[in-house]
């Protein structure tokens, strides 16, 4: 009897052969690689206000996950510095498609915009090298010697990628850490901008205003086991900062807080449209408030987890979908200024990041576009855009599509900077002004239309 059994086996495995190849009977088709390094710049080194004098508990990661099997690999990845703009994300895009055997076209690169962090941009520190000046926070050796290292991570995850089988979808609503930082008189107009960190009683008393408080969350799972979870919120990541130690900020912490709860998966956290949204209503600076902060972000992210439903994944469930856009450059910023201000080696125009901004408007005098992109995962559609987005844009997209499950990272290519809606450039205030947006207010309507093609197809 167990030497027909046998015989029975031997001619299974070769019908199997016959049919499948040597490699056995095929996968489901998607797989998922996850990766994760350090990138907290060392002491000496300059961030981007501050240098680093000293290390904390937590350093900075930069970490994602590479999706493979639904065409060409995709790639998810999130930094904690303050941004990436022009050539500097460029580049980062091309050294982690390169790694993962993709195209640019599909790595979704975001900053979570922390300021006790790095900022990167390879076309200012080109700019003032060639104007025989220091680059001073763009100076790239750590930042190149990170891209280096990324991409041998994202190398090494690939072999040990597991197989996908479960997307699960959570949502909670995270309680008193975000609010608006922009508030309106009777005209309509900006009377007082509630920063991340306020100590006026007055202000910190002012409803919240427009927020979004959800946070979703985005889990991939191999059968039983979570590979990955993906959370999206939407709110500047600072409690308090210029201190001189490369720190993560309130996220940071809950992200940690919630790997530790979930040790199996890698936990990416993924700044959502927070471009005029801050802790302020529930923030006076203190450093024993991140702490605080931290815990009740992770207590939405736990919630989330917790409503988490799971679905079955196959690749005819995943797309992915690209829209450039050309976003209107400010009318305030003039490059035969920005010249002059460089020639002249101007104080002011190295201390507001002139030479990103004149980086910026080189890159769209020559037609340089920015992709605006969407990750579809059966009923979910993760969106990513650039800059420091409007809250407004991420409630549009979820507005446009009820039915399904939107998310949002913004603080793609830090170049544009502030990205307010056409009106807020009429209402006055701090993120709407010549110094902090390199955009004009026509950038809404390319950035809805992005978004509205985005969803539809």
């Amino acid at each position: 009897m167990f030497s027909r059994f046998l015989v029975l086996l031997s001619v299974a495995r070769l019908l199997a052969s016959a049919v499948f190849g040597a490699e056995g009977p095929p996968k489901s088709g998607l797989s998922l690689a996850v990766f994760d390094i350090d990138a907290t710049p060392p002491i000496g080194s300059l961030m981007a206000y501050d240098p680093v004098t000293n290390k904390w508990d937590l350093g900075l990661r930069a970490r994602g996950v590479v999706l493979l099997g639904a065409g060409q690999p995709i790639v998810l990845c999130a930094v904690d510095w303050i941004g990436i703009a022009n050539e500097g994300y460029d580049a980062f895009r091309a050294g982690l498609a390169q790694a993962a055997d993709t195209i640019p076209q599909r790595v979704a690169l975001h900053s979570l915009h922390q300021h006790d962090a790095p900022d990167c941009d390879f076309s200012a520190e080109k700019i003032l090298i060639e104007a025989g000046l220091e680059p001073r926070q763009f100076e790239s050796g750590f930042q190149r010697q990170m891209l280096g290292q990324l991409e041998r991570a994202v190398r090494a995850a690939l072999p040990g990628a597991k197989p996908l089988t479960h997307l699960g979808l959570g949502e909670a609503r995270v309680e008193q850490v975000a609010s608006n930082r922009r508030i309106l008189g009777s005209d309509g107009k900006v009377r007082a901008v509630r920063y991340t960190a306020c100590t006026d009683p007055a202000l910190r008393a002012e409803p919240e205003g427009t927020i979004d408080p959800v946070i979703s969350l985005v889990s991939l799972w191999s059968d039983e086991q979570p590979v990955a979870v993906l959370s999206y919120y939407a709110t500047h990541p600072q409690s308090y900062y210029r201190t001189g130690i490369p720190n993560p900020d309130f996220p940071g912490v809950a992200r940690f807080l919630r790997q530790l709860a979930v040790p199996s998966a890698l936990h990416v956290h993924f700044t959502g449209a927070g471009g005029n949204i801050g802790a302020g209503k529930y923030n006076d600076g203190s450093p024993q408030n991140r702490r605080v902060l931290a815990e009740r972000l992770a207590d939405g992210m736990r919630r989330a987890w917790e409503s988490t439903r799971r679905e079955p994944l196959t690749p005819n469930m995943v797309g992915w979908t690209v829209e450039p856009v050309a976003l209107p450059v400010s009318r305030d910023l003039d490059e035969a200024q920005f010249e002059a201000q460089l020639k002249g080696r101007d104080a002011r125009f190295l201390a507001t990041g002139g030479a990103s901004r004149l980086a910026w408007l080189r890159r769209c005098a020559a037609g340089h576009p920015i992709d605006v992109t969407c990750l579809r995962l059966g009923r979910a559609r993760i969106l990513h855009l650039p800059g420091e987005l409007f809250v407004e844009y991420q409630l549009a997209a979820k507005a446009q599509r009820p039915e399904l499950f939107v998310a949002m990272a913004a603080y793609g290519d830090y170049a544009p900077w502030y990205i307010g809606t056409a009106i807020a450039y009429e209402q006055g205030g701090y993120e709407t002004t010549p110094p902090a947006s390199n955009v004009g207010p026509g950038a809404e309507a390319e950035l809805l239309r992005a978004l509205r093609k985005l969803l539809r197809d």
